[in-house]
């Protein structure tokens, strides 16, 4: 599975199964991740790539931070993983 840093990932196992996360670095066969909430910036999560789904990759004013090295903010990926989750639950139970 091919995972890059700024996409946003889903968790497949573990406590924090099910939950949305940006992938903020990558350290061999695992991601670091983080939502702003549960996992901040300051201590990203450290998870197996077999433990995670890529869902996509936004082009996000977020993303290109994350890409470029500038400062996010925990705030901004909880509004951004936010607006995603509802946008995915609209397109599930559309079909």
């Amino acid at each position: 599975m091919e995972v890059s840093i700024s996409d946003i990932i889903i968790s497949t196992a573990g406590r924090d199964k099910d939950l949305l996360f940006y992938v903020i670095g990558i350290d061999g066969d695992y991601v670091l991740l983080a939502n702003g909430k549960e996992r901040k910036l300051e201590h990203p999560k450290r998870k197996k790539l077999k433990h995670v789904r890529r869902v996509t990759r936004l082009e996000s004013r977020i993303a290109d931070k994350i890409l470029s090295g500038e400062k996010v903010l925990n705030s901004e990926l909880r509004r951004e993983l936010a607006v995603f989750r509802q946008t995915l639950g609209q397109n599930q139970g559309g079909q």
